[in-house]
Order: C-alpha cells, then sequence, then structure tokens
C-alpha cells in the first residue's frame, strides 16, 4: 500500500493532468512512470524537471508531450522526485 506522502503525489499528479497521459506501471499514451524511473535513474533531476516544464518529444515516440506552463514549478519538482523514486 502507497504511504500518505506518495499517495498525496499521485493526488498532485491526477490534478496536474499528468494521469491523462501516464500511470505508475503501464504505459498508455506515454511512458509508465516506472520506465521512466530507470531510464532516467542517474540523470539531473533539474534536467527532468525543465523537460516536464517544456515539453519534449521523440524520447519515448512520436506522441508529444505538452509543455506544462499551468504546473508550479515546484510541483514539478515533487513529482520528478516521486518518478524517479519508483512512483510508489
Amino acid at each position: 500500500m502507497a504511504s500518505a506522502p506518495a499517495l498525496a503525489v499521485k493526488d498532485l499528479a491526477a490534478k496536474s493532468g499528468c494521469l491523462a497521459c501516464h500511470a505508475v506501471d503501464k504505459k498508455l499514451i506515454g511512458p509508465a512512470y516506472q520506465d521512466i524511473a530507470k531510464k532516467y535513474k542517474t540523470s539531473d533531476e533539474a534536467m527532468l524537471v525543465a523537460k516536464v516544464k517544456a515539453g519534449s518529444k521523440g524520447v519515448w515516440g512520436p506522441i508529444p508531450m505538452p509543455p506544462n506552463v499551468a504546473v508550479k514549478d515546484e510541483d514539478i519538482k515533487t513529482l520528478v522526485t516521486w518518478i524517479l523514486a519508483g512512483a510508489k
């Protein structure tokens, strides 16, 4: 079972629109958070925060991730930290 802080972050992901394209353990439109954590486990967190904020394309296939300009920077950092920790 997920801890209370993890549930709060998952709620933040839902509120921010992330779960429309991503799931923790399976590919939807975008990759699963667990797959992102594996791919970027040794990456610079600030680089990933910037990618989420600005959007990206071509990394996981032809469907781009739109920019997330309406999501606060601190919320994006919280989400990226959670994803890199395995999103549990």
